[in-house]
This record gives structure tokens, C-alpha cells and sequence, in this order.
């Protein structure tokens, strides 16, 4: 069976792309990082969706001493959505090189591993404003595997997949529904609490998905 390694933070986005990767074949082999971020409730959140899954997963454990970011420093608030925001404007919330740093230890394992593919729920529709979840970012990536790694001057391959790059979050919430992802174990608030907070950019764009999708969110019921 080809496999892949798939980025899990336990929210909607990626654990749509894990189970469309299942649909299409592949053995999947997660990573689930744990950078230090404000709260750890979506590590257990993927966790607990990687063995529903039944695939095999990993937690990283990495630090990023310098913060630069409100997912990492509990003592920068995190604003709450405005729709008057620059979409152009990178958010507090983005970290330095996230998906780089991901990205490279997902190549690093999908060589040890001989995976054909990483998968990644990376999209645009909501997020503009974060750097690296831009298509061109991703075809970049692409090239750096032909150059920096075994695998591409031996002429083999690894894809990276972004599947969702395109879809509006109510395309991505009806996609789940099809796939039968277990969306009561998802988590997509900033914040680490009992409930969703309701107020920031995460829990905004989820809310939005789902009024537009036609579909109870079961974490708000």
C-alpha cells in the first residue's frame, strides 16, 4: 500500500485531509507537533482522531524560544474576528516558518519511511494573509525536495498534497460530512477552554462554514 504522511493539528482542516488521503489508498502516518502553542487540548483533540483513524502517529515535540506569536505567548491576547481587518495583513496569530519547519520534518520522515506523499490542509479562502499556506509557497516546497533531499536526486518522488487550498470552509465541512470524519473531535479555537470561545478568527470562519454548509456544528450543541 503507497503511503503518506499527513499533518494533523486536530482541527477541521486537517483531519478532512487525513481522511481524504485515506479515500484515496493511502497508509497514512501522522504528525502531530507540539510547538508550545497556548493550550494542548488540539494535541489530545488529534490524538484522539489519529487512533479513531487506526493509523500509526507521532507527537514532535519541538520549542520555538523566540515566540513571535500569539499562539505562543499567553501573555499577547488574541483579538477577537473583525471583518474590517486587511486580509492582506499577516495576523498575530501566524508563527515564523510554521509550515516550513513542518514541512521539513514531514519530508525528513516521509524519506525514512519511503512514503510517496505528505499531505497538509493548508487553504486560502479564510486565511489569505498567512504566507505559508499560499499556493506559490507550496510549489516552492516542491522544488526544494527535487534539490535538498535523497529522494529527488535519485529522481524518485514525494507530492505534497494540499487539497483543500481552494475550498471555502463550507465546501471543506460538507467534504467531512461525505468522508464521515468525526467532527465532534475536531477543535478549531485559539483558545484551550471547555467550549469554543466564539470570538476569534478560528472560531469565526468555523461558525461561518457551517451556517453556509447547512450543518449543525457538534460542538455547539
Amino acid at each position: 500500500m503507497k503511503k503518506a504522511v499527513i499533518l494533523l493539528s486536530g482541527g477541521l482542516d486537517s483531519t478532512t485531509t487525513l481522511y481524504l488521503a485515506k479515500r484515496k489508498g493511502f497508509k497514512c502516518y501522522c504528525l502531530i507537533f507540539d510547538y508550545g502553542q497556548r493550550h494542548r487540548k488540539e494535541i489530545r483533540c488529534a490524538e484522539l482522531i489519529a487512533k479513531r483513524s487506526n493509523f500509526p502517529y507521532k507527537i514532535i515535540k519541538i520549542q520555538f524560544p523566540w515566540k513571535g506569536s500569539a499562539l505562543l505567548e499567553k501573555n499577547k491576547k488574541i483579538l477577537k474576528h473583525c471583518k474590517q481587518r486587511n486580509k492582506k495583513e499577516i495576523p498575530s496569530t501566524y508563527v515564523p516558518a510554521r509550515n516550513i519547519i513542518f514541512l521539513s520534518f514531514a519530508l525528513s520522515y516521509a524519506e525514512a519511511i519511503n512514503a510517496e506523499a505528505i499531505f497538509i490542509g493548508a487553504h486560502i479562502q479564510d486565511y489569505p494573509g498567512y504566507p505559508d499556506c499560499r499556493p506559490q509557497f507550496f510549489r516552492a516546497f516542491k522544488e526544494i525536495i527535487i534539490k535538498g533531499s535523497k529522494t529527488g536526486v535519485e529522481q524518485k518522488r514525494i507530492n505534497i498534497f494540499t487539497p483543500l487550498i481552494n475550498k471555502t470552509k463550507a465546501e471543506i465541512i460538507k467534504l467531512a460530512k461525505q468522508l464521515n470524519v468525526p467532527l465532534e473531535l475536531t477543535w478549531s479555537c485559539y483558545q484551550g477552554k471547555r467550549k469554543p470561545c466564539r470570538r476569534c478568527d478560528s472560531c469565526y470562519y468555523r461558525a461561518k462554514g457551517f451556517k453556509e454548509a447547512g450543518i449543525k456544528d457538534p460542538l455547539l450543541r
